[in-house]
């Protein structure tokens, strides 16, 4: 970590910023960690006792904003720690991460609130906030407190990957926010059709001979949620979509003027079920992985702007949780180093969607949604930027990984987009330009 410099100029760049729609050649001055100016095109830039960095024509782009981080901290240290996850962000060129409340003790009042984001501050690598349970303990029956932990920070509620069964306490809980325009976020997942099961419902799972769960049950639960957010009027997040009949839903949701958006895992824009093939458990997660029909579907979302946001779903776990029969071992995987490498291999080298497509549900799209004022290259910003090649190839090597845990599905594949440089409020906070 480098500390922060008076003035630096980062010059001769390939600026993308999908908040201002800008894609082309321009350079940046950082003072005191704001953006202090931004040419577009080769104008001149103001170095006077600036440090200055030649771009040499790579992408410099706002930090990605990751708003579904879980770590091990407090709690369950050994799988991840709020340093080893800030590390992990860091160098995949992730400048805010935003933690989940399934710690223990659960993040479901002010206290944690501000606990966990001192905590990240004092790291003094990137941004760490907090998102506060919806209800007590993330058990679903007693409304937390949502007022108080919003106004020690907490960027929106969610019980997680717990469903909220009780449809009368989601009410509650939505109305509630909706007096104070506070994001609800829940997972779409119907319960009982979902309950112990390991994979998608099809062929593959009758084969494996593998617990499964129609695609319906996500389509089901989200036509519920979203008749509450009609009936409450609360800004609504659907966590983690991954099915084409729930993207239908949400298209008719938002033609009758619902505020609501999407999020959608990386991993389930990379990889379908059939990758899971002889019980590979890093390919574990949940949702489990789809069909290959419903990956394109979400890949065509991200395309056409339906989905809001991209998510690393970084959820660590070590070794001895994962090399168990694929029925047994613990869904998840790590991402946040992987994140913006993945996409850009994925999305825009493979699919042919636009970069600065690709990087508005990375950047813009979440600052946008939870009220940042990052995500954007603009004057008197933050200066949370990502300078990386997106041509550069690179090999994922999960033993080399900053996280605590290395469970990574991307072990050993080849990805292209080389994270140079991360700068946070004007720090440099990783540098592989060499």
């Amino acid at each position: 970590m480098t500390a922060a410099m008076n003035k630096t100029a980062i010059l001769n760049a390939r600026l993308i910023d999908p908040a201002t729609d800008y894609d082309g050649p321009g350079s940046v001055v950082i003072e005191n960690g704001k953006i202090t100016q931004v040419v577009h095109g080769h104008g001149a830039v103001d170095t006077d006792c600036a440090d200055v960095i030649d771009a040499m024509g790579r992408v410099l782009a706002p930090g990605l904003i990751d708003i579904r981080v879980k770590t091990g901290e407090p709690g369950n240290e050994p799988k991840e720690t709020l340093k080893s996850a800030a590390l992990s962000a860091a160098a995949g060129g992730v400048t805010t991460i935003v933690i989940q409340p399934d710690t223990d003790p659960t993040i479901d009042d002010p206290a944690m609130i501000d606990h966990i984001q001192r905590r990240g501050a004092a790291l003094e690598l990137v941004h760490v906030r907090a998102a506060g349970a919806a209800t007590q303990g993330r058990k679903g029956e007693r409304m937390a407190e949502i007022g108080l932990m919003d106004e020690a920070g907490a960027l929106y509620f969610t019980d997680g990957d717990h469903v909220i069964q009780n449809s009368r306490t989601l009410q509650r809980v939505m109305s509630y926010a909706a007096s104070f325009n506070a994001l609800i976020s829940c997972r779409p997942i119907e319960p009982w059709l979902s309950e112990g099961t390991v994979a998608t419902a099809g062929e593959l799972a009758t084969r494996l001979g593998l617990p499964a769960q129609p695609a319906i049950a996500e389509r089901i639960q989200l036509e519920r949620d979203l008749a509450l957010v009609e009936q409450t009027g609360a800004r609504f997040l659907v966590d983690q979509i991954s099915t084409q009949g729930a993207l239908d839903v949400l298209t008719r949701a938002r033609t009758r003027g619902l505020e609501v958006a999407a999020s959608v895992s990386i991993n389930h824009l990379c990889f379908n079920e059939i990758d899971i093939g002889d019980y590979r458990t890093f390919y574990r997660l949940d949702p489990p992985l789809r069909t290959e029909e419903d990956r394109q579907a979400m890949i065509e979302g991200v395309r056409d702007g339906l989905i809001d946001v991209i998510t690393s779903a970084h959820c660590p776990e070590p070794a001895e949780n994962k090399r168990r029969p694929f029925a047994e071992a613990e869904p998840g995987a790590v991402g946040l180093e992987t994140l913006l490498a993945a996409a850009i291999s994925n999305l825009h080298h493979e699919n042919g969607i636009d970069l600065i497509d690709v990087l508005r549900p990375l950047t813009h799209g979440p600052a946008s949604l939870l009220g940042l004022d990052s995500g954007v290259i603009a004057e008197g910003a933050p200066a949370d930027l990502v300078l990386f090649d997106a041509g550069a190839p690179i090999v994922v090597d999960a033993a080399r990984l900053k996280s605590k845990s290395k469970n990574s599905p991307f072990d050993g594949r080849r990805l292209q987009g080389k994270v140079l440089l991360t700068i946070v409020d004007g720090r440099i906070v990783h540098d592989q330009r060499q």
